[in-house]
């Protein structure tokens, strides 16, 4: 019997037509980890207001970054998961399967039954949180519960701070870009609404503030969303070298009026240009693989924002994709 590998990603609309996205969008802003609100609450909330109104924004956003091969972030899940299968060997079965949308997580897991001793799932998501890895996992337990024979089973925790990590992050961005070149570096994560921190800071008793107690990691704070962003941003500037003054921590990809984790990425890159830095490098360590949230939010809307406000150039390195650094670090970080 063989060992499964099951990758699993967010998720993306089938097409930038306004119906995909539109579906999208219902299944992910309806899912009770990513909108905790009462279900009523939600499914009011949810598809009454949010979606008709994001669905056609969202739609003509995807069609800037969409290619010939489809999504970007689906097409670097399967290129990985080929790379990853070959490296492993006869003895894995890889499998990539997306949280929201295809390829389903219930159709990837019934390609697995019985074929596995063993599975290992792999949320790829650098650093926990509940509305991205915690509703990954719970959504797979749902799948698998029904099963007769379900194998053994182990689930990938966060690996933010992995020296593989960093080292692949960091040497892709070196091969990409010329680091030296560059005024200023903006580490910028994928935010979450301040509640989901105390949340999970309260269950954990971390008594968490939301200040400088996220500076420092520790065993407190390890669940800390964004002290982890902070940590996996001092791992990255210090393998590259990078002046500490020269390096800033925020936060991207806000979702209504309630408060979310500060800075705001959009604020600081207008402050930044302001202040007279004219040349930007953007990393995101949150993704591993590019998509709407780096392709165009960053590289087209921030882009311009920072232009805007004095900025000359601003660039994004590259994600960690399928490059071979990644498919490396992934083969250890799972089997070592």
């Amino acid at each position: 019997m063989k060992t499964g590998i099951l990758l699993v990603n967010l998720g993306t609309p089938d097409s930038p037509a306004t119906g995909d996205v539109r579906k999208y969008l219902r299944e992910f802003l309806n899912d009770p980890r990513v909108i905790d609100m009462p279900w009523l609450s939600r499914k009011l909330l949810v598809n009454g207001i949010i979606v008709p109104f994001r669905a056609p924004k969202s739609a003509a956003q995807y069609k800037q970054i969409w290619t010939n091969e489809g999504s970007p972030l689906l097409i670097y899940g399967e290129k990985l998961k080929a790379k990853l299968q070959a490296k492993l060997g006869n003895e894995f079965i890889v499998e990539l399967a997306m949280r929201y949308q295809q390829p389903s997580v219930r159709k990837t897991l019934d390609k697995l039954a019985h074929k596995v001793q063993k599975l290992i799932v792999v949320p790829l998501y650098p650093h926990y949180a509940s509305s991205s890895t915690g509703s990954t996992v719970e959504k797979v337990m749902q799948e698998i519960k029904n099963y007769e024979v379900i194998p053994d089973i182990k689930i990938q925790g966060p690996f933010y701070n992995h020296p593989e990590f960093i080292k692949a992050f960091a040497a892709i961005a070196q091969k990409q870009n010329k680091i030296s070149d560059y005024d200023h570096y903006l580490f910028s994560y994928h935010g979450l609404p301040e509640r989901h921190i105390m949340k999970g800071s309260e269950e954990c008793g971390m008594d968490c503030k939301l200040n400088e107690c996220c500076s420092n990691l520790s065993d407190k704070n390890f669940y800390c969303y964004r002290a982890s962003c902070f940590h996996t941003t001092e791992l990255i500037a210090t393998a590259l070298n990078l002046p500490k003054e020269s390096c800033t921590t925020s936060f991207q990809s806000r979702l209504g009026r309630d408060p979310w984790i500060k800075p705001y990425t959009d604020h600081v890159i207008a402050e930044k240009a302001k202040a007279g830095v004219k040349k930007m490098l953007c990393f995101s360590p949150a993704f591993v693989a590019d998509c709407l949230e780096t392709l165009f939010e960053i590289r087209i809307e921030y882009n311009r924002l920072f232009k805007e406000h004095g900025g000359t150039q601003l660039d994004l390195a590259e994600s960690l994709n399928d490059n071979d650094e990644w498919v490396d670090a992934l083969q250890k970080i799972l089997l070592y």
